[in-house]
């Protein structure tokens, strides 16, 4: 018997970073709490008002287009999407329908419908008792609309691609793309047959990050296979996810595009990009960024970091500019050798100090102090212990790597005349242990080396005290 197969497309909305709305002058501020504070005439369709349109959002979605290889649109219009709600002031939306800015193109494997530019809604507030409140703070705000091709198979590749497009989006600063904050909203269109052709589709609202997303997507998946087994019919809807219960349910019909009503609309003006100077395409290509394959290219290729650390610091764009910032000081001779103890230092101590409970500043550890420390490491004055220490010091006290080492006595005792004396202190204390490795436990050096480092505080060369013992003890 034939298997089911899922096919899945998404839409995804991203609230743009801008400083003001799509078509006014307030103030587009996705963290006010304040309700109703960021609105104008224009926002609440008040008569006689006439939207402008916001240069920098249509820029901003043209980036994403040039980075996705896409189709740029040389003409262009808006359209009226009429539906009541009350979070909508005119009963109608600003959109995009014939004529989007991008046409095709493709990420992480996926390929693209379209991506559209439209205003956002106000905020319905449903926890008043029996009555709700509208925040129409959020109405306005420019929303970027990205629609994919039904080629996605499993929920997997869904939450992947939306976490390469969160991704992308932060590197090119388009949107910070919080989906806990509702900053990137993603709805999932799942359906399943046998045939490989599209079977009835249902779209799940309300997902607010990629684990829901999959949950959600799975979740539908194996509805659509019980329902269909047992002689039901898909019923085409909009349904939304219960995280309570882990389910997904019914919210209403799913409308029809004819249901909209859509027109084009006679306030704002028609759009020829080709004839505005800051879209040309060769300018919006020279402003983009290094953009996260390429990134990714370049630290595997050029400086052998693993998959797993380049993914980390692809998440963390100032750890990654500092990555970058300190090899750059390091110089390109010694960048290739010394790029994973800077990473290192970036994603691991650098954020165990944050989340330690030392009072400190982790603004005093710059860039560079890492080149410094690292250079330090690698020249075989700091030890691992050394390091941590050093980067602790400079975050509670500030100064320079070098200066702090020596003040804290963590430079790398590498004295072989010192430390043979150290280790027959220990030999002569550690009769017993001593005893063992001769007869073969090898391993309990090691513990004769801890017992070393306590004594030197950290700073004695692990590997001179290794080679001293096994000379003393006969190995």
């Amino acid at each position: 018997m034939a298997e089911y197969i899922p096919t899945i497309g998404l839409e995804i909305h991203v609230q743009l970073k801008t400083k003001t709305k799509l078509f006014s002058k307030s103030l587009n501020n996705p963290d006010e709490k304040e309700p109703n504070v960021n609105v104008s005439p224009v926002d609440l369709a008040h008569p006689g008002t006439l939207p402008v349109i916001n240069k920098e959002a249509i820029k901003k979605v043209l980036k994403v287009g040039v980075a996705i290889n896409a189709q740029l649109a040389d003409f262009t219009e808006w359209d009226r999407k009429h539906y009541f709600y009350p979070d909508i002031p005119k009963a109608y939306q600003i959109s995009q329908n014939k004529h989007p800015l991008i046409q095709g193109g493709e990420l992480k494997g996926v390929a693209i419908t379209r991506i559209h530019l439209e205003e956002d809604t106000g905020r319905s507030i449903h926890d008043q008792g029996e009555m709700s409140l509208v925040d129409y703070n959020r109405a306005g705000m420019p929303l970027m609309e990205l629609v994919t091709e039904p080629v996605i198979h499993s929920s997997e590749q869904a939450a992947s691609f939306a976490r390469e497009l969160q991704l992308l989006l932060r590197t090119l600063g388009v949107s910070d793309a919080n989906m806990e904050k509702g900053e990137m909203r993603v709805e999932a269109n799942i359906s399943v047959s046998k045939t490989g052709q599209l079977g009835t589709k249902v779209e799940v609202k309300n997902i607010n990050s990629f684990k829901v997303m999959e949950k959600a997507v799975e979740y539908e998946i194996a509805r659509h296979i019980e329902v269909l087994d047992t002689g039901g019919i898909i019923t085409q809807e909009t349904r939304g996810w219960d995280e309570s219960n882990s389910s997904t349910f019914s919210q209403r019909a799913k409308e029809d595009a004819h249901d909209y009503r859509y027109f084009p609309d006679p306030d704002i003006p028609k759009m020829w990009i080709s004839e505005i100077p800051d879209f040309q395409i060769e300018l919006l290509k020279s402003e983009l960024p290094e953009l996260p394959n390429e990134t990714r290219n370049r630290l595997i290729e050029v400086y052998n970091i693993n998959s797993d650390t380049v993914e980390e610091l692809l998440m963390n764009p100032s750890l990654l500019t500092m990555f970058n910032q300190t090899l750059s000081l390091i110089g390109n001779d010694e960048a290739e050798k010394l790029s994973s103890q800077v990473a290192n230092i970036l994603l691991t101590e650098r954020g165990a100090l944050i989340s330690s409970n030392l009072i400190g500043a982790i603004e005093n550890i710059q860039v560079e102090v890492i080149a410094d420390i690292v250079r330090l490491a690698n020249g075989g004055e700091l030890s691992s212990r050394g390091v941590k220490d050093v980067l602790a010091f400079i975050y509670q006290n500030g100064g320079s790597a070098q200066e702090v080492a020596n003040q804290i006595g963590a430079i790398q005792q590498n004295d072989e005349g010192a430390l043979v004396l150290v280790v027959e202190s220990i030999i002569s204390e550690q009769s017993d242990i001593v005893n063992q490795i001769k007869e073969g436990k090898i391993q309990l050096v090691q513990f004769l080396i801890g017992q070393a480092m306590k004594v030197t505080k950290g700073a004695g060369n692990p590997q001179i005290l290794k080679k001293i013992f096994e000379e003393k003890i006969g190995l």
